[in-house]
């Protein structure tokens, strides 16, 4: 550590802040003057209405001693309505400072006595005027008269212009001027007390009366005195000012004292933010002079340690600066030389191009990369770079053999290390005499080599020098690195040509191959031609005589060529029954090519299902009552037409109502049952209670001279029913499938569109 670094300049530091900085300590004083000043209007508030309440509750308290006295007094005054007696009283209760208007009234309601100090006057209210006296509403005193009670009617009042009207009970009212003056009445009924003396001696004159009229009323009169707000209000409103006054140099002085505190606080803060900035900018002998000795303080010298270190770490790196700037311009090298190699797989302009990069980025004066050939254990130069053109043309002249002999390229091509030689002499000995020869014309005296490794294979090398300059352990680290970037890159052009080569050869017979295939497939389009035309034509053919041997049978059995025997008409039997299997064969043959061409239309229509279904089975009937089956057709609800093309549907209900006939043993029940889906398809079912079919035998039974083991193979015919009736349900956008147990029966089901669902389903 050098001597500067302990005698740095101490400078304080100016608080220079951007325009649109708020500082903490503008924030600090703001944040507890709010506080502060949250906690003194809470408190005043909290104190007002507490005030508020209490002279409220006391006024309240004094109107109702004031009129339960004066009641009491009174009551004689006013049984005997002695007016001057009633005025005395109430001189005596208006010298009361907040009592603004006594009345009293009698049980009808006449005022017998009353007396009013008037209305405020003035701006301040601090007069009243005799002249402008005031009263409560009539009402009031007419409510007590009715409804006595023991308690006195209590009704905040406000004098508008109106007159008084009723306002709620919210304690003493701030506010209002002396022009909206407000006030308690307090109303309290005189009530007959029972043997009172006074109220016996007046009750004497009423027993002279009529029996009629002997019942006194319970309510003698009604007291009525006004309590005013205004004194109370008054002396509020001077407690509010104080109070005010008090909580107002509170917050002064609370903001003032924050102000100092955070000044105390954030000017070493600010001095800090300022330092930083300093050593932000690159001025790392910066010192911040602490003030406290708090943790500011500690916060300062670490600060002042930090930035002592930095300084130190400063030195250090700009003495490292130039290593580091080296190692950057390599590191870029190898950067260039990696894209270079993943923009080609071109083998000698990939070379060529790494060459050139390496020359021109690390000072290479003379570059060459030599191949190795395994196979023939020679090496020869792939590209050289920085020599004179005699020279790199009688360098790819050479190929030398490589042996495991402790040259040079054995220790290269064969071992697989690299070569630093810093002086040429001292390695003449383990080289070849042809290669040592172009080095010396070239005037090499120190070179680095770095095998090319590639999946556990030695490629070749690659190597360079500096001219006069020697070569470095840094250099041939370096093209180490880049060696294995190079090995890969010869590796996958190499790959890349044979790979050429391969597709090439691929392609020559893939074409031969697609010619044969083309061949063949015309063949066998040839050949599907001829054999539908021959299933057509030979089906045609055989309709004719199958129909006249047919006919010829069916006039012998009925006795048109005599009286025949039962052996005869057995055999005639028999034939006939074989004609007539032999018939549906020839159709379903021509169905079949029919379909195998795509020669098969639908002319859809509206369906009755339930119906047609209907009609279709009971043709049917003979075959079943033949064989003793129950036949029947269950009804659907919510089915009622499907859209399909009616001759196919006959054929497909044909094939399936007749197989289920066919492979159901005698006695047995076959049924027809009909489903809406939710689809929009109708679902129809042929169940049978057959001999059913094996779980290995129901993938194959819908495809075309399927031999499907059946416990009864004298019912099988070509084996193309069931395709030709899974082709014509596909026709018309349906499905078709079979559920079926081994001696249990069967269940054919199929689905057709409903009439609302679109045709477009049935020319798809």
């Amino acid at each position: 550590m050098d001597d500067k670094a302990d005698h740095r300049e101490v400078v304080h530091l100016p608080s220079i802040w951007p325009s649109r900085f708020i500082s903490l300590r503008t924030k600090f004083v703001v944040f507890f003057s709010l506080i502060i000043i949250l906690t003194c209007s809470a408190l005043s508030w909290y104190f007002i209405q507490n005030k508020r309440t209490t002279m409220g509750e006391r006024l309240r308290d004094l109107g109702s001693v004031l009129v339960k006295n004066l009641a009491h007094n009174v009551r004689y005054g006013i049984i005997i309505e002695e007016r001057t007696i009633l005025d005395q009283f109430i001189a005596g209760v208006m010298e009361v400072d907040e009592v603004v208007y006594v009345m009293i009234s009698g049980a009808d309601g006449q005022i017998l006595a009353a007396r009013s100090k008037g209305k405020l006057e003035g701006a301040l209210g601090l007069a009243r005027s005799p002249d402008q006296p005031f009263y409560p509403r009539p009402e009031i005193s007419e409510t007590v008269a009715k409804d006595p009670r023991p308690e006195p009617l209590i009704t905040h009042l406000r004098i508008s212009g109106t007159g008084s009207v009723p306002i709620p009970f919210e304690g003493i009212t701030l506010g209002p001027s002396p022009s909206e003056e407000s006030y308690y009445d307090f109303a309290l009924p005189v009530l007959r007390r029972a043997n009172a003396p006074l109220e016996s001696l007046a009750l004497q004159a009423e027993e002279t009366q009529p029996s009629d009229e002997k019942v006194s009323p319970a309510v003698f009169g009604v007291v009525q005195i006004g309590v005013t707000e205004f004194p109370l209000q008054r002396e509020l409103g001077r407690i509010l000012r104080n109070f005010l006054m008090l909580a107002l140099g509170i917050i002064i002085a609370g903001i003032v004292s924050t102000g100092l505190l955070a000044r105390k606080v954030i000017t070493p803060l600010r001095n800090l933010a300022a330092g930083a900035r300093q050593v932000g900018e690159g001025d790392f002998t910066t010192v911040v002079l602490p003030t406290t000795r708090d943790e500011v303080g500690q916060l300062t010298g670490l600060f002042n340690l930090m930035t002592k270190s930095i300084h130190e770490r400063n030195q250090a790196i700009s003495a490292n600066l130039d290593i580091i700037r080296r190692q950057v311009t390599q590191l870029t090298t190898l950067n260039q030389t990696s894209a270079a190699i993943t923009s080609t797989l071109d083998r000698d302009r990939l070379l060529s191009l790494v060459l050139q990069l390496l020359m021109d980025n690390l000072g290479f004066v003379r570059m060459a990369l030599v191949l190795y050939d395994e196979e023939r254990g020679v090496a020869y130069a792939g590209q050289l770079a920085g020599v004179p053109p005699e020279i790199e043309q009688a360098a790819r002249q050479l190929v030398i053999p490589v042996h495991d002999d402790g040259s040079t390229y054995a220790q290269l091509l064969i071992q697989g290390k690299p070569l630093l030689v810093q002086d040429l002499a001292m390695v003449t000995h383990r080289m070849y005499p042809a290669e040592l020869e172009l080095l010396r014309q070239v005037d090499v005296h120190s070179f680095v080599c770095v095998p090319l490794r590639s999946h556990q294979r030695t490629l070749g090398y690659l190597s360079g020098d500096r001219g006069e300059h020697l070569c470095t352990h840094e250099d041939l680290e370096l093209l180490m690195t880049v060696a294995s970037h190079v090995a890969v890159a010869i590796d996958n052009a190499r790959a890349y040509s044979e790979l050429e080569l391969l597709t090439q050869s691929l392609e020559e017979r893939v074409d031969e191959r697609t010619q044969e295939l083309q061949g063949a497939n015309e063949r066998l389009q040839d050949h599907d031609r001829r054999r539908s035309k021959f299933v057509s034509v030979a089906s045609h053919e055989l309709r004719t005589p199958m129909t006249s041997i047919k006919g010829f049978v069916e006039n012998m059995l009925d006795g048109l060529t005599g009286q025949l025997s039962n052996r005869q008409e057995h055999y005639l039997q028999r034939v006939k029954h074989n004609i007539e299997r032999l018939t549906r064969i020839i159709n379903q043959l021509l169905d079949w090519s029919r379909i195998d061409v795509g020669r098969i239309e639908l002319q859809p229509e509206s369906l009755p299902i339930y119906d047609f279904v209907k009609d279709i089975v009971e043709s049917v009937q003979t075959l079943a009552d033949e064989k003793s089956i129950t036949l029947q057709v269950l009804p659907c609800e919510g089915l009622s037409a499907v859209r399909a093309d009616r001759d196919k549907v006959e054929q497909i209900l044909w094939n399936l109502v007749g197989n289920a006939i066919k492979f159901t043993p005698n006695g047995g029940k076959v049924s027809v049952e009909f489903h809406r889906r939710d689809d929009d398809f109708a679902e129809i079912r042929i169940i049978d209670t057959g001999c059913g079919i094996a779980p290995h035998e129901i993938p194959k039974v819908f495809n075309e001279f399927s031999k499907v083991e059946s416990s009864i193979p004298s019912s099988q015919g070509a084996q193309l029913g069931l395709f030709i009736t899974k082709s014509l349900v596909r026709l018309h956008g349906g499905e078709i499938w079979v559920e079926s147990r081994l001696g249990s029966g069967s269940r054919f089901c199929f689905t057709l569109p409903c009439i609302n669902k679109s045709a477009s389903a049935l020319d798809s």
